[in-house]
């Protein structure tokens, strides 16, 4: 594509108008430049609540993917490629999943995560090389992200995968877009204009955000991660992480701070199966065995009656 086609193509894109509402911001006192910022914040929720059902269909092959021990891939570029990055790297220690469970590439490598490669993200080719070098298969879900929806590089992991087998899923900030096009299940939150015109890490990028929270957070709760709105299966491989998951059982069972303490020493710290113990009275053996008969989902497991 050459620069004339590429203005044509930016032309039809919302998010690259401009924004009647903030055309004189730079005239703005630096408190009504943030109610600006603040206004147009608040559009993103509700845009996010449009696509729900989307997100919803989205959420269920991801769980159905990861049941038959398939991966979350997030690709992306930039803004879009470095949330992605972002959402799966806290994917391990908020609910314990293993490492390369929920993947995140950017274009450009993990040097991009941190300073901007240039062009990287004008390579469809590479988007596919990417999905290669990971082994890529058809149990796995490939969500592309790009505020625009237009990326190459997104498209060219989308094109790949979906010749592959796998199932794919967009997230884009303009309706129809071209990474819609080219995907199973389309995302495509419209925020409108950015309040800098064409600054898509702001409006866009916090849709994205919102969006990849719920994904992966969905996803993790109908895989029994969590119990009630407690994170029952987070790694405590710190001393925050360590006080966070005495509290959870506290907050479970309502014990006390020593009886949440013994049961996590008894339950070789696994808080899930702390909580069942002291909720049940089984043993470490028959709680875990009673974890693993209900898939551990732990909401399932605990008595009716406790």
């Amino acid at each position: 594509m050459d620069t004339k086609d590429l203005l044509k193509s930016l032309a039809r894109l919302t998010s690259e108008g401009r924004n009647p509402d903030t055309q004189h911001i730079d005239r703005q006192s630096t408190l009504e430049i943030l109610a600006t910022i603040n206004t147009q914040d608040k559009q993103v929720p509700e845009a996010v609540a449009q696509v729900l059902p989307a997100i919803a269909a989205a959420v269920d092959i991801i769980v159905a993917a990861f049941r038959r021990g398939g991966r979350l891939i997030y690709t992306g570029a930039g803004t879009s490629g470095r949330l992605g990055v972002l959402d799966a790297s806290e994917c391990p220690p908020t609910f314990s999943v293993p490492e390369g469970m929920v993947v995140g590439l950017i274009a450009g490598g993990p040097q991009a995560m941190f300073r901007a490669q240039e062009g990287a993200e004008d390579s469809a080719e590479q988007g596919a090389r990417d999905l290669q070098n990971i082994q890529l298969s058809v149990d796995d879900v490939v969500v592309g992200i790009a505020a625009s929806g237009r990326t190459p590089y997104v498209l060219g992991s989308l094109h790949y995968a979906r010749q592959l087998g796998a199932t794919t899923v967009a997230l884009a900030c303009n309706g129809g877009s071209l990474i819609g096009q080219a995907a199973d299940i389309a995302i495509e939150p419209e925020v409108g204009p950015e309040v800098i015109t064409g600054s898509t890490r702001l409006k866009s990028g916090t849709a994205q955000k919102l969006v990849l929270n719920m994904l992966t957070t969905a996803s993790m709760i109908r895989l029994g991660k969590v119990y009630q709105n407690l994170m029952v299966d987070l790694n405590a491989s710190n001393l925050k992480l360590q006080a966070r998951a005495q509290r959870i059982v506290m907050q479970a069972t309502e014990v006390d701070e020593e009886a949440a303490a013994l049961a996590l020493q008894q339950a070789d710290n696994e808080v899930k199966l702390a909580i069942l113990m002291l909720l049940s009275g089984l043993d470490k053996a028959e709680a875990r065995a009673r974890l693993e008969q209900h898939q551990g989902i732990l909401g399932n497991a605990v008595p009716r009656d406790g």
